[in-house]
């Protein structure tokens, strides 16, 4: 019996990314019918990979047609697996390529989160600078940028990008579908180092609880130790009148954020450069993760050419008690970083609460004054928040202590 399946783009202004049509078949042996553009130098080694997992699955008779855009291994590989289980769906086995040694990087719980970079997950050509623009995490996103048909493709893509893209330290983060359906992609990313999971469209803990304890099982069942972390996506009414049920659902929850054009919609408004139709749903994302002691995170800005607009956003949310914000863009990435990064005043008056701290401190006194002023405990905490958000935007070097308060590269 024939079977047949084709995966992947095609067209000219295809790169990064390969088209691929299996026809499964009943003898004959392999064929592979190759049209590459580095098929001088690399086809020979394109060929052998792929028989190399037509072997792995047990296939011995097929004819594979590829039209390669200079796609990397991890992404024939992750195409091929593809077109196979489409054509044979009761193959559970995975083809994986090796974990590169700079994609074993862990995160922490508490570490800044200014911005975090979007990627549609079937789309490899995003993936590879996309950690080469500093963004303090990235997103391979499984849900609103990838069609429905094209889920199981993505899945298998990100899975083998986790393995073997670097990221350049950026948080490895994954939104996945919304659930249930989002339940199934955790098998993919549990066992492949990804540090957050996004839940899209949460509107109970319940939801939240459901991941936690699919992830808790794979986690077992792979060996992972290190802890997945969640940031639950408020995007519609009931999420945000339930915010903080959903902030609190899990220990391993480290942030929450919020979605706006789902959210405008489900209210029944159309979402405005002003903002006032979102105004109580942002504010309640941010008074809900405060209160759970994680972070709020703001969404993204939809216009890539209006860098203005952007800084006027990041200062908007900011001045709301967000602490990041989306990206869909990387040139949006230094803007939303330079726009979270303190101003010469506020990192001025930072300065001097932390060394009047530490002065107190290593004096043994009780008592932290600054002047004529005394200084309360979160006065310092949020102080010593904005030195250390001045020195990850650039604009404070390390040992701004040496000159004492005067000290800094923007005064």
């Amino acid at each position: 019996m024939t079977r047949t399946a084709e995966v992947g783009q095609q067209g000219r202004s295809v790169r990064s990314d390969c088209w691929i049509k299996l026809t499964i078949t009943d003898h004959g042996g392999i064929q592979i019918n190759l049209k590459s553009k580095v098929q001088v130098m690399y086809g020979q080694n394109i060929e052998q990979i792929f028989r190399d997992e037509l072997i792995f699955f047990g296939i011995e008779n097929a004819v594979v047609e590829i039209d390669d855009k200079g796609a990397l291994p991890y992404v024939l590989m992750a195409r091929l697996e593809t077109v196979i289980k489409r054509c044979m769906p009761d193959i559970s086995a995975e083809y994986l390529p090796e974990t590169r040694p700079f994609a074993e990087y862990g995160t922490q719980r508490e570490r800044f989160r200014r911005s975090r970079l979007y990627l549609p997950g079937n789309e490899p050509k995003f993936f590879i600078n996309a950690g080469l623009h500093q963004p303090d995490g990235v997103i391979l996103d499984l849900e609103d940028s990838v069609a429905h048909s094209q889920k199981d493709a993505a899945a298998i893509l990100v899975r083998n990008a986790l393995r073997h893209v670097d990221f350049y330290g950026a948080e490895r983060m994954v939104r996945i579908n919304q659930i249930p359906r989002g339940l199934s992609d955790l098998k993919y990313i549990v066992p492949n180092n990804v540090h957050i999971i996004l839940i899209p469209k949460c509107e109970s803990p319940q939801e939240v609880q459901q991941v936690e304890a699919e992830v808790v099982r794979i986690s077992a069942e792979c060996g992972r130790k290190t802890p997945v972390y969640f940031m639950p996506i408020i995007e519609s009414a009931l999420g945000a009148i339930r915010a903080f049920e959903i902030a609190t659902a899990s220990e391993n929850n480290i942030a929450l954020t919020i979605g706006l054009e789902d959210y405008a919609a489900d209210i029944g408004a159309e979402r405005t450069r002003e903002g006032t139709e979102s105004f109580w749903a942002r504010s309640q994302v941010v008074n809900a993760a405060r209160a759970a002691k994680i972070q709020p995170i703001d969404t993204v800005f939809s216009d890539v050419t209006d860098m203005d607009g952007l800084r006027d956003a990041v200062i908007e949310a900011k001045g709301l008690g967000f602490d990041g914000k989306g990206c869909i863009h990387p040139r949006q990435v230094p803007v939303v970083h330079a726009a979270f990064a303190p101003s010469d005043k506020q990192l001025d008056k930072a300065k001097k609460i932390v060394l009047a701290f530490e002065d107190a401190e290593a004096r043994g006194l009780g008592v932290i004054s600054l002047g004529s002023k005394m200084i309360d405990p979160p006065v310092v905490k949020r102080a010593q928040h904005t030195v250390k958000l001045a020195i990850m935007a650039g604009i404070l070097d390390q040992s701004w202590r040496e000159g004492g308060a005067d000290n800094g590269k923007n005064e």
